[in-house]
């Protein structure tokens, strides 16, 4: 049964999605309890992954072989290591919110944007489990349509479609390098098998050539500055769903990319281009942070925060140290619950004042006590204040940065002074001042279900922050193995 408990993750989306596929267009309530239902086993049983992980191997686990062709060296397998797991659970959990987010929120189409959102599941579980390159390009790839279709159909403005092509166009076009690189690996070694692949020495010129065919790929992703622009429009015009896993998941798939890809088949080249990698993410750190404190925009104030924080990431993983490299992983997963938490609450704003320009909003300590309660310790973890999640990624990476370089972490330590800026800027301008009668004349303050929406997250924030231990024990064995790669070189 442990055997088969990832295939079974693995396969409960798409099961969900046929399920849902023949019910009538007009049973809503059976619809959502049936999703919901399915979420909530998947998000079980990805739990279950954890508790019978064995924390002291660093080969991969839970291994499946779907199907097979021998003649071409074509293998679906399936697997995960102390790197994908809590990936995996990251995604079951956050999707569960999403579903519980749109309750009562969407008013049309519901049936066919439950599907999305299961098929987005499927996808992304496939993403962190697969070892085959191609199979991994396909989801990795296949990820936009659904997202495309949860921007562009129920997306909150008029200019949803623009940044529905926006997100398909920019990631599509960057990762058309990555599959020519894949085909010459084919072409070259004769299979995508990733276990076969990663004993495989490549030239340092061939290294160079495919790490910058991959890099296409992850950078739009993550995404780096420049290539970020794409972020920023899809968030302010996704619905509040479309953002919590756009900023939790979708964000985290590039970084992902480059642990298990990058640094592992080219390792040689992951070093030569290291210093490229840190000037472009001290970029994103600092312009990221600075544009932030010009947006008007309270979901794009969050999407400019995300770059900044995944600059963090980028240099974590190319820290190639224990500490770097598992503070990042650690900060994808703090920024996968405190941004998702925080377009949670901008969700709670939009759906009572319609609305998401700052201007508009001021003194809401008076009128909601309990929303801003939550806001602030979110926005204290999105700075990195010491107890929450956010402090013990960003540490870890600053411990791997000194290693390396004294100036490169200089002027780390001055984005996280910006951080800190513009998240208690933001949070001085809706919490606190007069409120602002003019425009906000009607006051709820939050409703039992947006308070055991965000409750779980706050939980999960305090638990990665206080016992770290929990998480690294699991992780620590996977990065070891995937430094010994690059010790090898």
């Amino acid at each position: 049964m442990l055997n088969n408990l990832l295939t079974l993750i693995c396969l409960l989306p798409l099961l969900g999605a046929c399920i849902i596929m023949i019910f009538p267009q007009d049973s809503k309530k059976l619809c959502l309890n049936v999703t919901l239902l399915i979420t909530s086993t998947i998000f079980l049983l990805s739990l279950f992954l954890w508790i019978f992980f064995d924390k002291s191997s660093s080969f991969f686990q839970f291994s499946h072989i779907w199907f097979y062709f021998d003649n071409i060296n074509f293998y679906y397998i399936i697997g995960l290591d102390g790197i994908s797991l809590f990936f995996i659970i990251l995604t079951a959990f956050l999707i569960n919110i999403c579903i519980l987010i749109s309750w009562n929120s969407v008013n049309f189409y519901l049936k066919e944007y439950l599907i999305a959102f299961l098929m987005l599941e499927f996808c992304l579980i496939q993403v962190f489990c697969v070892l085959d390159l191609f199979l991994f390009y396909i989801f990795f790839e296949s990820v936009l349509i659904p997202m495309f279709l949860i921007v562009g159909v129920w997306g909150s403005r008029i200019r949803k479609i623009r940044a529905a092509y926006q997100l398909f166009i920019y990631t599509l076009t960057g990762s058309l390098l990555m599959l020519l690189g894949l085909i010459y690996i084919y072409f070259e070694i004769g299979t995508f098998d990733y276990q076969v692949l990663s004993s495989i020495k490549f030239s340092t010129s061939i290294q160079s050539i495919l790490f910058l065919s991959f890099f296409a790929s992850f950078a739009v992703k993550i995404p780096m500055v420049p290539f970020h622009i794409w972020l920023p429009e899809a968030h302010a015009e996704a619905p509040t769903a479309g953002s919590v896993i756009l900023a939790g998941i979708l964000l985290k798939l590039g970084g992902y990319g480059f642990l298990r890809f990058s640094l592992v088949l080219f390792p040689f080249a992951s070093m030569f281009y290291a210093p490229l990698i840190f000037l472009l993410s001290l970029l994103a750190v600092i312009y990221a942070s600075l544009t932030t404190l010009r947006q008007v925009d309270l979901k794009k104030i969050i999407a400019y925060s995300s770059v900044s924080h995944m600059g963090f990431v980028t240099i974590g993983i190319f820290s190639f140290n224990t500490q770097g490299i598992e503070g990042s992983i650690l900060l994808m997963l703090s920024h996968g619950l405190v941004s998702s938490a925080l377009f949670l609450c901008i969700g709670i704003l939009y759906d009572r004042y319609k609305t998401r320009v700052l201007k508009y909003y001021s003194g809401l300590t008076q009128v909601m006590p309990l929303f801003i309660c939550f806001f602030l310790f979110f926005s204290f973890a999105n700075i990195g204040f010491p107890g929450t999640s956010s402090f013990i990624g960003e540490i870890l990476i600053l411990i791997g940065a000194l290693k390396i370089n004294l100036s490169l972490t200089f002027f780390m330590t001055f984005g996280v002074i910006l951080s800190a800026a513009y998240s208690i800027w933001l949070l001085n301008r809706v919490g606190f001042g007069s409120l602002n009668l003019n425009y906000l004349n009607y006051f709820q303050d939050m409703s039992r279900r947006e308070f055991w929406l965000l409750f779980p997250i706050l939980m999960s924030v305090l638990w990665l922050g206080l016992l770290p231990s929990l998480f690294l024990n699991e992780i620590h064995f996977s990065v070891l193995n995937l430094l010994d790669h690059l010790n090898n070189v």
